[in-house]
């Protein structure tokens, strides 16, 4: 808003990858840059990439580093889908396109570029995870707001329209160090409190270890179900909207390492 303040959050683009960078495979599958098919002896293309290659640089049979990578992938999505503005998902993505860590291949009418029509097939795991966060995402009007959060309840509703927690309710760690966040959409602030619509809790845990995170209370009987959770497999880690299983009437929910957690409450 500091940027925007007249035009709205729709006014700002959201993306993780773009055409120029690694891809989101690539993202977290190298620490640097692999351009010499590009016949520039790797000095073109940005050096500074903040990818992370889960352990080993470049393609493995390691499963565990595999199963890190693709939660990795999927917890990128699906932070892009309920962030506020105008999501762009780089062609491919969808389905775990890699260029071999080049991350300039402007070069290049080869694979490195084309779409693999058969990758629908071969990640379709990753394509079904992406079809659903775009159709919750189409779902929910209060993950597209047409003015910015005022982080104040202004309708009655008992919570402001935004609010961030940490592993215990109402007690975010913002600090340099942090990773563990959640955040709390208020569904009856929907585009100003004229289309109401489900809460939304965002459970985000960047740490390498599992921990418990409380969960706010729902009136009227209502309860949390499961949109995304990315430390499950598939079809577990992710749900069609309207079809998320709803979680026991439970306090708080464990978050694996490394992993998101979307819910709905209605």
């Amino acid at each position: 808003p500091d940027i925007y303040s007249e035009r709205g959050p729709r006014a700002s683009v959201n993306f993780v990858t773009a055409h120029d960078g690694f891809t989101l495979r690539d993202l977290v599958s190298y620490n640097h840059k692999h351009n010499r098919a590009n016949g520039e002896e790797n000095r073109d293309g940005a050096d500074d990439n903040f990818s992370w290659n889960c352990g080993c640089e470049g393609e493995t049979d390691d499963r565990a580093i595999n199963d890190l990578r693709m939660r990795q992938m999927k917890n990128f999505l699906s932070i892009l889908m309920v962030s506020q503005g105008v999501p762009m998902l780089l062609m491919g993505d969808e389905i775990g396109h890699s260029k071999g860590g080049n991350n300039n291949t402007y070069c290049h009418d080869s694979p490195l570029n084309w779409f693999d029509w058969d990758g629908l097939q071969k990640q379709h795991s990753l394509y079904r995870f992406t079809r659903h966060l775009i159709h919750f995402r189409r779902a929910h009007p209060v993950l597209r707001s047409r003015s910015y959060f005022r982080h104040q309840d202004v309708i009655g509703s008992g919570f402001p329209d935004i609010s961030f927690h940490g592993t215990q309710l109402w007690q975010p760690d913002f600090s340099h160090d942090s990773r563990r966040l959640a955040f709390l959409l208020c569904g009856r602030h929907a585009r100003e409190g004229t289309d109401p619509d489900d809460d939304i809790y965002v459970i985000i845990n960047a740490h390498w270890q599992p921990d418990f995170f409380e969960l706010p209370p729902l009136p009227d009987a209502r309860r949390w179900h499961i949109a995304v959770n990315t430390m499950l497999g598939p079809p577990e880690d992710s749900h069609p909207p309207g079809r998320e299983p709803a979680l026991p009437a439970e306090p708080r929910i464990l978050a694996g390492e490394r992993s998101v957690i979307i819910l709905v409450g209605r």
